[in-house]
């Protein structure tokens, strides 16, 4: 600028806004943290939506025993963006957040502190154990409700729910008393899923798979005689003779588990398979098998076996086929039997007959039965009416043999620690002993383990309380089935919404082949089964279970004003009993319940017994990790189908798990974890919100440090979006407004994209696609306005007087800062709350108070949008053949140009001409034209229609504005255009 010329700068209608392009964010949220208590921000939106429809998403307790990993952040900031959504579309949605108080895990931190202390557990009086247990809890419920509150995560937390809590403890006993006098609870004794280092049975959701090397065998069951007729056999008739050839050969199993092999009781072998007799005919060195030798193996894996126990091609042959019929008469004798020192413990025929579980896809055709420890062999034996015949009960709560088994008595199945024990290696040496081993080897596979100590289990027979699930529950609430399953499988089809469909598939297979639910847990810190058993009786007797609603509602009274704890204090039973049966025909049951009959109970204790639950007693949305299909939704369904006849909830939504950026599960010993806290001390919670509405939940999702810098850059540049409007609505008031009809076209298409982005949002948000929403906002900001609209009229905000133009311009900016705030509110909640308030500062205002507002329909103009795509598309080619002359340093910005833009279209011609393209340009002049574009014109060839010549603007530089034109310098005001000379005359500026 010449020296002569005035300063035009300060005549300028700059953007003034104090919001910082630094955000600072995790020295501010807890600030915006502290003001939402002030104010009591829940609270009030629960009074100012009082009327409105309700949405209730009913929080699925976390476990308080430790810090919040990010697995806790995605689940709970999901949670809020649907909350926070939800109400801001116009309902009622509450939130009330609760824990998990109850169970192994808290009681295996109490007895470590009292192991550490040379204490012994069973020794400490159990009330007193108990509330060692509820401080522990209390303690981590504390801390983990500052860590979520300080995600930024709103809800109830003056009064979460606690399945602890004396009320909540006397309605969960109170459920299972529906359970018991509805006849569906038994005691059986079955084979569960056992923990020997806890010392209790497990729930599937409470085991996890984890690599294991197990002992495998092979052991001779040899064959030596005819067997009688078969439990459930057609007929009686005698079996003919044994053929010669099978007498003292050997049927041959295979398995896992060589610690089982006591307790073995039967041999199965399928029907359709082909087997055949196998003769040794020669042996190596280090060899379980003689010359002589027969087997009886399944042909397809016959070779294996031998290749098993090292013979060769050569050193057997097979003999013939082995039928069906000749194996259905046939006796086997266990390998230990007549072993010297076994007392007779294995002396008795083992039972042989067709399973249809047995295949020959590995092993040997044969499956050694131990129905104490398998579920198949169990119902199959259960089938058969059998059970009391080969039920044994050998391995005790600790996972060792009881003392008085032969040889094997005292050994471990694991050590105290979890490790492999003593008593596999026991059976082996004891097989190879008495020559029943074939071949011995390990194997590596898949294993349950316990969730919480990490060690491996063991099916185990043992007394349990069960709900069976195929009884009829006599409640009469048969609108979904009459039966637990059935009222389930109906309810996920016909009552429930899934997010993810595929949600559906999990559930339902699963349920479809449960088997009833095992409630009971041989430990002390929940809630106990508060039943009775009749002395002397046995649990198929119809009065085995006390079931007298006297005694139910005294339990309850009881547990109302002091918890469950009533359940263990002395002289408990007379005080139940006492007045209505005798106690001394009684005993009490000190099982507690499985911890997923807590959690799945907390429909009746928070969505039916709080003010603030929910009307009709249930959720419109359940929201957890696709894990909760075997655990939450799994005992919910459950427990609900048991007392209420349906399922909890309406809706269903599951995400996927986290991991690194490579994708490989996080863990502490790889150092590859991401904490919360640490991303909330880098960056702030706002951006860890964002990294959950930028991915897709509903599969695995990743995260680390170049992905958080990456949602690190995308939150500056939608920060920088929002500081524009700011600044451009500074002063704004309601006399600046102009009406859509009055507004240039470009204004009018900006509240079109908004009629048809809030549409989608709302749609999105309906449908918890908090990714689909997010990146439809983040492209109309930064892509539309930032790149394209606010690039454009930044000029007129900046330079114009007070024109219509200007006032349109800053109407569309207010119309845009109320929707693109209170749309990415349930998002960025600190942030967008710092955006309200630094335009509208008050003591009582909040963005989160506010609803998305309402978009008018008459917004939508689709024939304008045609015309701007067009406009739109001839300007893409126009700037990008800037960029070259920019890049070739021929100018140095676009207003220095002034293009030809040769037209082949009529209609894209005449749009351009209806508008001042030049500006949509951000030229200082352009010539359209429809002559054919000449060769050296710049094209793209995504807009075969359109081809530019560039050229220089003529005229001179406005020292206002800066564009370049012909007529600058022929004005009152010296160097300036005429549009800068009305605009300096209008503010009074002296020329």
């Amino acid at each position: 600028m010449c020296s002569d010329t005035p300063e035009y700068k300060d005549t300028l209608n700059l953007p003034q806004t104090e919001f910082p392009m630094r955000a600072g964010l995790p020295k501010r949220e807890p600030e915006w943290l502290a003001r939402w208590e002030e104010i009591g921000i829940y609270d009030r939106l629960r009074g100012r939506a009082e009327g409105r429809e309700p949405f209730t998403l009913h929080d699925g307790p976390p476990y308080a025993n430790g810090h919040l990993h990010i697995g806790h952040a995605l689940n709970k900031i999901l949670k809020d963006m649907v909350v926070r959504s939800q109400q801001m579309m116009g309902r009622d949605a509450r939130y009330i957040p609760g824990w998990d108080c109850h169970g192994l895990p808290i009681e295996w931190k109490i007895e470590e502190q009292y192991r550490a202390k040379g204490l012994d557990k069973d020794k400490v009086d159990v009330v007193d154990f108990r509330q060692e247990c509820r401080k522990f809890a209390e303690g981590w419920i504390d801390i983990q409700r500052d860590e979520f509150k300080r995600l930024g995560i709103t809800g109830k937390w003056d009064k979460p729910y606690l399945t602890m809590d004396f009320r909540a403890e006397r309605i969960i006993a109170e459920e299972f008393q529906k359970f018991l006098m509805s006849g569906v609870l038994y005691q059986g004794s079955k084979p569960v899923m056992w923990s020997p280092i806890e010392k209790t049975a497990l729930a599937e959701a409470e085991v996890e798979y984890h690599d294991k090397e197990s002992f495998t065998v092979w052991v001779k069951f040899r064959v030596c005689g005819i067997s009688s007729p078969q439990a459930g056999s057609q007929g009686d008739e005698p079996i003919g003779p044994m053929p010669a050839d099978l007498m003292d050969a050997s049927v041959v199993i295979w398995t896992t588990t060589p610690w089982t092999i006591p307790s073995n009781k039967a041999v199965v072998y399928g029907a359709d398979i082909s087997y055949g007799l196998y003769e040794v005919t020669g042996t190596p060195e280090q060899c379980w098998a003689d010359v002589g030798d027969k087997f009886i193996l399944a042909d397809k894996l016959a070779g294996d076996v031998m290749t098993r126990a090292r013979l060769e091609e050569g050193m057997y042959t097979r003999v013939r086929d082995v039928s069906a019929d000749e194996l259905a008469g046939l006796s086997l004798q266990h390998p230990l039997a007549g072993a010297e020192g076994a007392n007779g413990e294995w002396d008795d025929l083992r039972d042989f007959r067709a399973a249809d579980f047995v295949t020959d896809e590995e092993g040997t055709g044969f499956v050694h039965c131990a129905p104490s420890h398998g579920m198949e062999e169990y119902e199959l034996y259960r089938g058969l009416g059998m059970l009391d015949q080969v039920i044994t009960y050998n391995v005790l709560d600790d996972g060792s043999f009881r003392p008085d088994l032969p040889f094997f008595g005292g050994t471990f199945i694991l050590d105290r620690k979890g490790k492999e024990g003593n008593a596999n290696k026991s059976v082996i040496d004891k097989l190879v002993e008495v020559g029943g081993l074939l071949a011995r080897g390990k194997i590596k596979h898949s294993y349950p383990h316990s969730w919480r100590s990490k060690a491996p289990v063991i099916y185990r027979n043992t007394p349990q309380w069960f709900a069976a699930i195929d009884r009829a529950v006599g409640d009469g609430q048969d609108q979904f089935g009459t039966t637990i399953r059935e009222r389930a499988l109906r309810s996920i089809d016909e009552l429930v919404a899934w997010t993810p469909k595929t949600g559906r598939n999990r559930l339902y297979s699963m349920i479809e082949a449960r088997p009833d639910w095992v409630l009971s847990r041989q430990r002390a810190w929940g809630v106990p089964l508060t039943c009775f058993v009749k002395k002397g009786a046995q649990p198929t007797d119809p009065d085995y279970l006390l079931r007298n609603e006297e005694v139910n509602a005294r339990i309850l009274e009881a547990f109302e004003t002091e918890g469950a704890d009533a359940w263990y204090k002395d002289g408990a039973k007379e005080r139940f009993l006492t007045g209505i049966v005798d106690p001394q025909a009684w005993e009490k049951v000190d099982d507690i319940l499985d911890v997923w009959f807590d959690s799945g109970s907390t429909h009746a204790f928070v969505l039916r017994d709080r003010e603030d639950g929910s009307a009709d007693g249930m959720a419109d949305l359940y929201l957890e990790g696709t894990d909760q299909h075997r655990g939450w939704f799994h005992s919910s369904m459950l427990q609900a189908c048991g007392t209420i006849g349906h399922a909890p909830y309406r809706g269903v939504l599951t995400h996927g798990f986290t991991l690194d950026e490579k994708g490989n599960k996080m863990s502490k010993s790889l150092g590859n974890t991401v904490a919360p806290e640490e991303v909330v001390k880098q960056y702030g919670a706002d951006i860890l919100r964002l990294w959950v509405a930028q991915a897709d939940y509903t599969a695995d999702l990743r995260i680390g440090p170049e992905i958080l810098k990456g949602v690190a850059d995308s939150y500056r540049r939608l920060r920088n979006t929002m500081r524009f409007m700011l600044g451009g609505l500074s002063h704004f008031s309601e006399a600046d407004r102009v009406e859509p009809s009055a507004m240039p076209e470009l204004e009018r298409w900006v509240l079109h994209r908004l009629a048809e982005l809030d549409h989608k949002v709302k749609k999105g948000y309906e449908a918890y696609d908090f990714q689909g929403v997010f990146q439809q906002i983040f492209n109309f900001a930064t892509i539309e306005l930032s790149a394209f609209y606010f690039d454009i009229r930044k000029d007129a905000l900046y330079c114009d007087g007070d024109t219509a133009r200007r006032r349109a311009a800053r109407t569309v900016l207010d119309l845009l800062f109320h929707r693109l705030t209170t749309w990415l509110a349930p998002v960025l909640v600190f942030t967008m709350e710092e955006v309200w308030l630094e335009r509208f500062p008050g003591a009582e205002t909040s963005v989160h108070l506010t609803d998305i507002p309402a978009t008018p329909a008459d917004w939508l103009d689709e024939p304008l949008a045609a015309k701007w795509g067009q406009v739109r598309q001839a300007r893409r080619v126009v700037t990008a053949a800037l960029e070259v002359q920019r890049t070739d340093k021929v100018i140095g910005a676009s207003l220095e140009a002034a293009p030809v833009v040769h037209v082949r279209d009529a209609e894209m011609l005449a749009a351009l001409k209806s508008v001042n393209f030049e500006d949509i340009c951000i030229t200082s002049d352009v010539t359209l034209t429809d002559t054919p574009r000449p060769d050296e014109a710049f094209r793209l060839p995504e807009v075969e229609t359109v081809g530019v010549v560039f050229a220089k603007a003529e005229g001179q530089k406005c020292q206002r504005c800066w564009k370049i034109l012909p007529d600058v310098g022929n004005h009152a005001h010296v160097g300036t255009c005429k549009r800068c000379d009305a605009a300096l005359s209008e503010m009074k500026i002296q020329a």
